[in-house]
């Protein structure tokens, strides 16, 4: 007799049918593109996410008017634009910050933000207090929290005095600092 080298089939070949070696391939292969497809699609959140933590925040000195403009003791209300606008931004590009003249040449400049959820703070020369109508902070003259939920007292721009120009350093905000 010629002995063929026709080999024995295993247990294993004869539990698992071809069809099944393929099921598993392709269950494989469809995990495989499914972790590839994650992963593309993922990375640009992630670093949507992480941006923030290694982006420098801009800082510009804007131009809020002349000296002669502003009276001694008044609070106004300045806009300006935001100094790191996004390209869709539009109207919200625009900010606003609250300027008083404490003396000859001694300028005051708040956000206009209150620190509890960024709610607008309006002004309100009556009284001398800044007041938040969202949730009824209240801040006194120099931005201390006078009343309500506000955490933090109002926060402070630097500014300064530049050839007659009162120029302000605007800053980006923080959204909330609690919730």
């Amino acid at each position: 007799m010629n002995e063929t080298n026709v080999s024995q089939p295993t247990s294993a070949e004869i539990l698992a049918p071809p069809e099944m070696a393929r099921r598993r391939f392709l269950a494989r292969l469809c995990l495989s593109l499914g972790g590839l497809c994650g992963v593309i699609l993922g990375a640009p959140l992630v670093g949507f996410l992480i941006a923030p933590f290694f982006r420098k925040a801009p800082a510009a000195w804007i131009s809020a008017g002349k000296v002669e403009n502003f009276e001694i003791g008044k609070t106004v209300s300045v806009p300006y634009p935001d100094p790191s606008p996004l390209p869709w931004a539009g109207i919200t590009a625009k900010s606003v910050a609250w300027l008083r003249r404490d003396g000859q040449d001694r300028f005051t400049a708040f956000s206009v933000h209150c620190t509890h959820m960024g709610c607008p703070v309006r002004w309100l020369p009556d009284s001398q207090l800044f007041m938040c109508p969202c949730h009824g902070g209240i801040y006194y003259a120099d931005g201390t929290v006078a009343a309500g939920p506000p955490p933090k007292p109002l926060i402070q721009y630097p500014v300064e005095i530049v050839n007659g120009e009162v120029k302000i350093k605007a800053i980006p905000l923080p959204i909330a600092t609690e919730l």
